[in-house]
C-alpha cells in the first residue's frame, strides 16, 4: 500500500498472493471432486502425453480428433472431457495446447509432491524405480524395501532402501499417500495391510493377487502375466483367421 495521498481502494480491486492461492485450491478442488471416473483420469492422462508431444513438435494449437485416434476414441468423448477442464475453444477453430496442459496439470499436480514407496525390490521394482526416477516433480518414489538384507540399504536410482519393518515408520515420517507392490503373491496381501495400517491410500498392485483393503483405500491391478497371455491368445485368434489390416 502505497503511503500518504489517497489510499482508498476497493477490496476487491486487490488480489493478493493468499487470495490467488485460495482461488486455485478452490479451481483444483472442484475439478478434482468433478472427475470421478476412472477412465475420464485415464484418458486425461493419454492427452497429456499427446499434448506434450504436439508440443515439443512446435504445434499450438489441437483439434479434438487429433486426440481421439490415438486414444481411440471418438471426438465427442474428447469435447466432453475438454468442457469438464474448462477449458475454451471450438470444434472449428481448435483448442490451445498450452491452455489443455494446463488445464490437466491442475487435474494431476498438487501444490506438494505427492511421494510413493515401493515394495519388492526384484527385477520388476529394479525397472519400476529406474523408469520414474526424476521423470516427475510432483510424483516420486521416495523409499523401497525388501525382505532380503542385502537388498534393504543404500540407494537405487536414487532411492533409498529399508527393511520392511521400517515401512511404517518412512510412511508416517514423510506422509507418504501411494504404495507400489511389486512382492510374490503370497507376501502381496500382508504388505498392503502393512501399508493401509500405516495410512498408504492408494495401491498400484502389480501381483495377480486381488486385494482385501478397507474402501477409503483405492488399488489399481496391473496383471501383467494376464495382459501378456491375453495378447497371445487374441494374436493367435488373428493370425488363424487370417485377419489382417
Amino acid at each position: 500500500m502505497r503511503h500518504g495521498g489517497d489510499a482508498r481502494v476497493h477490496a476487491g480491486d486487490i488480489r493478493t498472493p493468499l487470495r490467488y492461492l485460495v482461488d486455485a485450491r478452490l479451481k483444483q478442488r472442484s475439478l478434482v471432486s468433478l472427475i470421478t471416473s476412472e477412465k475420464t483420469i485415464e484418458r486425461l492422462s493419454l492427452y497429456r502425453r499427446i499434448l506434450m508431444r504436439l508440443r515439443d513438435d512446435g504445434e499450438t494449437v489441437v483439434f479434438s480428433h487429433q486426440l481421439a485416434v490415438p486414444a481411440g476414441i471418438t471426438p465427442a468423448q474428447v469435447r466432453r472431457d475438454i468442457m469438464n477442464l474448462g477449458c475454451n475453444g471450438t470444434p472449428r477453430s481448435g483448442y490451445r495446447i498450452k491452455e489443455l496442459l494446463t488445464g490437466i496439470t491442475e487435474v494431476f499436480d498438487t501444490p506438494q509432491s505427492q511421494r510413493a514407496i515401493l515394495v519388492g525390490i526384484g527385477r520388476l521394482g529394479l525397472a519400476l524405480l529406474a523408469h520414474f526416477s526424476g521423470r516427475w516433480r510432483w510424483l516420486h518414489i521416495h523409499a523401497a524395501f525388501d525382505s532380503d538384507p542385502a537388498k534393504s540399504s543404500g540407494v537405487i536410482s536414487g532411492c533409498h532402501c529399508y527393511p520392511v519393518d521400517q515401512l511404517a515408520v518412512v510412511v508416517r515420517e514423510w506422509n507418504i499417500g501411494i504404495g507400489i507392490i511389486t512382492v510374490p503373491a503370497n507376501a502381496a496381501q500382508s504388505v498392503a495391510d502393512q501399508m493401509c495400517a500405516a495410512g498408504v491410500t492408494g495401491l498400484l498392485n502389480f501381483t495377480s493377487v486381488r486385494l482385501n483393503v478397507p474402501r477409503s483405500v483405492f488399488v489399481e491391478n496391473v496383471d501383467l502375466t494376464a495382459s501378456f497371455e491375453k495378447v497371445a491368445y487374441f494374436a493367435r485368434r488373428h493370425e488363424a483367421a487370417g485377419v489382417t489390416g
